[in-house]
């Protein structure tokens, strides 16, 4: 396994992430759902499959950043991007 070194940064040369009223977007994990073909993968079942996912705890709004980008419109209308908060 490689030893890879983290960049030494200072937190304070670092900037906070916010949301459009100034204040800190706090996260939390989950998990949602995609449910597969049984034909394309061969299973008995349609299996579902685990896509991590991240929210911010103060709405419930999923980070569409942490979404697979070929399926981030399905989720637009209950996500947010942290670019468009900067």
């Amino acid at each position: 396994m490689e030893n890879r070194q983290q960049p030494n940064i200072d937190i304070k040369q670092t900037a906070a992430v916010v949301d459009k009223e100034g204040k800190p977007i706090i996260l939390a994990g989950g998990i949602t759902f995609r449910k597969g073909s049984r034909f394309l993968l061969g299973t008995d079942k349609d299996p579902l499959i685990p896509i991590e996912i991240m929210y911010d705890i103060s709405n419930n709004k999923i980070l569409l950043d942490m979404i697979p980008p070929e399926i981030r419109d399905e989720y637009k209308e209950v996500g947010f991007s942290i670019a468009d908060n900067g």
